[in-house]
């Protein structure tokens, strides 16, 4: 898998083949047979981990070799929590194996009694052991499922950890989890801390490669969630030009405060100041920072002890029912209401709203998909009655803010009213009925929506291409007609009055509207499973690719948490050199062809750049782009929420100073055609 960085989106590549083929009876027979008591395996110690990583890491991807840098991250982190640590640093080192070095009390290492050797082999070797299962230790501790540094080292093919405790200096080497040697003192120090370097296994990962961006998003996020502690991220294979490597500095003062700021910085806000809560309710440390823009988004981020809640749980429960409570309360009684004719509703407070809500529980209890829900229902009354009071004393102190932002509310409500006539006309016909989809949608006849694939295609001239090279049988194409409405600063009855945008939503069967939230999307009716993004390999196709990833990502999020949204990737080149014809989807892919074909000379070569689909006639539009024995997809996934709405809001909005910023850091990379 290659991760590509996609405008704060991170996209695997991934190569499909889609066909399983039955067992015979006679296979049947023959494997049944062969299933004996000899075929239970009995997996010790960090085997299991090794056997199915997956199953405690996410993937054995760039996601998960990622994750590998959290868990050892979030050790330290607990140390800072606890008291006992300020300064932790990270190093991708030349051969990309990462270091991790904390300034804390020093991982255990005096002998243990149950285990029979050193705690410091305990924790490395032993699944679910660790200080954060002694409420005497930690009272809270981050990270998912407990597994740990264990777990990094079970994934390594080398493992180095360092101790400085008590004077003391501690060494032990691993390799793929078992230990060298035992634990074993090496000279003297006058400073505390663990130092932990790793490479991990290139027998699990299929990358190897870790990436700057995505180890600084969540660094950075770590430092705004924990105030004063110094986060630090070094890259070793980036020298720069004054001779220095590439890295960044960490660390807050202001914690969430600073974090809404950086999260609003492209936005105009509606009011100067971000609100800010920071208190204790029912034994639950609660910290909320919020504050009103002038977008028509949403944008609210909930951790629980470090954890990026991305389902919500009982947190945001409580914040929205306080946030909502206490608004209206305090309209109501000012009399700002009285001359409104429309109805209020919860979605309306929080229209323009970002904020990010961070509590501490000692005993987290997480569910959903994929275990980053909340459950524990005592949460929802500690984070409301703390949003409630925090925020009546702000309104009751600040009456020109409180004016602005209830005004802010009823424009909210009025042009909800205005959307749901709009949403009306979106979703009057049944797409089930067939009538009512669109007329330049070419259907496919499979209605089993995990076969069916929605191409979105840019222009009717590529969408007939698609058309006549496509598998009828489950491939559907909707040609789009230029670029579509840029959501980012539309209102929600303007974006659903663009016939493109409304084309969008008849042809996939989705609507608005489900009983927890008038505004979610509901999927119960989707058409299709994998939705994809075809365009023309040029300049406008990238503009139209940001214009539709900004539309799924605020409007359709949740086809993009469950995997749904693709991007195609279309052919550059075709060279050929005789009757010897290939074709290159990158830059260094056409000079390996000279190199191979014309030893380095172009003479004698022929090479078609395909700046649009519609150069390619059906059948290689299909070869290259659309058959699933041949094709390449980049499948969107959101890597981190919160970088991924910064990077949206400051590419796609009115604030141009940060668009320029990022255009110039990042120039030199883009392909721009002349």
């Amino acid at each position: 898998m290659l991760l590509v960085n996609f405008g704060g989106f991170f996209v695997y590549l991934l190569s499909f083949n889609d066909t399983i083929v039955p067992m015979s009876e006679e296979q049947k027979l023959e494997a049944t047979q062969s299933y004996s008591a000899d075929s239970i395996q009995v997996l010790e110690g960090l085997e299991a981990v090794r056997k199915r990583p997956s199953m405690y890491i996410g993937d054995t991807g760039l996601k998960g070799l990622h994750h590998l840098v959290y868990e050892v991250v979030d050790n330290s982190i607990d140390e800072a929590l606890a008291g006992y640590c300020n300064d932790i640093q990270v190093v991708i080192n030349e051969n990309n194996s990462i270091t991790v070095v904390d300034n804390g009390r020093g991982i255990p290492v005096d002998y243990h009694e149950k285990e029979k050797k050193s705690a410091l082999e305990v924790v490395l070797t032993v699944l679910h052991a660790g200080g954060k299962f002694d409420k005497g230790s930690y009272k809270v501790s981050g990270g998912l499922h407990g597994v740990g540094v264990s777990c990094v080292n079970a994934l390594s093919e080398d493992l180095h950890v360092e101790v400085r405790r008590e004077g003391k200096v501690y060494v032990q080497d691993y390799q793929r989890g078992k230990p060298l040697y035992s634990v074993k003192q090496e000279g003297q120090t006058q400073i505390s801390g663990t130092s932990v370097t790793f490479k991990p296994d290139a027998q699990i990962f299929s990358e190897l490669e870790y990436k700057y961006d995505i180890l600084a998003g969540r660094l950075r996020e770590l430092a705004y969630l924990n105030t004063g502690i110094r986060l630090s991220l070094k890259d070793q294979r980036h020298l720069l030009e004054d001779g220095t490597y590439k890295n960044d500095v960490f660390y807050s003062t202001e914690g969430l405060k600073e974090f809404v700021r950086f999260l609003d910085k492209s936005r105009e806000p509606l009011i100067e100041d971000v609100i800010h809560i920071s208190t204790e309710k029912s034994g639950t440390p609660v910290e909320v920072a919020l504050m009103y823009n002038q977008s028509y988004n949403e944008n609210i981020f909930s951790y629980v002890n470090n954890i990026n809640t991305i389902e919500g749980g009982t947190h945001l429960a409580g914040f929205r029912r306080g946030l909502t409570r206490t608004l209206k309360k305090y309209a109501e009684e000012s009399k700002l209401l009285d001359k409104i004719k429309v109805e209020i509703t919860g979605d309306d407070f929080r229209e323009g709203l970002t904020a990010v809500i961070s509590i501490k529980v000692a005993e987290p209890q997480f569910e959903g998909q994929t275990k980053t829900k909340l459950g524990n229902n005592e949460v929802i009354g500690s984070v409301d009655q703390a949003v409630s009071e925090a925020l009546g004393y702000y309104l009751e102190e600040h009456p020109k803010e409180a004016k602005i932002i209830v005004d802010k509310v009823i424009l909210a409500a009025t042009a909800r009213y205005a959307a749901r006539h709009a949403r009306e006309m979106v979703q009057r016909k049944s797409p089930l009925s067939g009538g009512g989809l669109p007329g330049k949608l070419a259907d496919c006849s499979e209605k089993d929506p995990s076969k069916c694939e929605f191409f979105l295609v840019e222009g009717d001239s590529a969408g007939g291409t698609a058309k006549q090279g496509r598998s009828r049988q489950f491939q559907a194409i909707l040609p789009l007609r230029g670029k579509i409405l840029n959501v980012e600063k539309a209102m929600t009855h303007k974006i659903l009055e663009n016939q493109e945008i409304r084309d969008m939503y008849t042809a996939l069967g989705v609507s608005i509207g489900t009983e927890e939230d008038s505004k979610a999307l509901n999927i119960s009716k989707l058409r299709y499973h994998k939705i994809i993004i075809m365009t023309d390999a040029d300049v406008d196709g990238s503009h139209i690719d940001t214009l539709l990833m900004t539309f799924f990502f605020r409007q359709m999020k949740v086809l993009i948490e469950k995997g749904y949204l693709y991007i195609a990737t279309p052919p550059l080149y075709l060279c050929k050199k005789g009757k010897v014809e290939e074709y290159c989807w990158t830059e260094n892919q056409r000079l390996q062809f000279i190199e191979k074909y014309g030893n380095g000379s172009e003479q004698g070569i022929h090479v078609q750049r395909y700046k649009g689909l519609g150069e390619m006639n059906a059948e290689q539009l299909w070869h290259t782009t659309m058959d699933p024995e041949h094709r390449t997809l980049r499948q969107v996934t959101i890597e981190n929420a919160a970088d991924a709405d910064h990077v949206f809001s400051m590419l796609m909005g009115d604030d141009v100073a940060p668009r320029r910023e990022f255009i110039e850091a990042n120039a030199t990379y883009a392909n721009i055609d002349a």
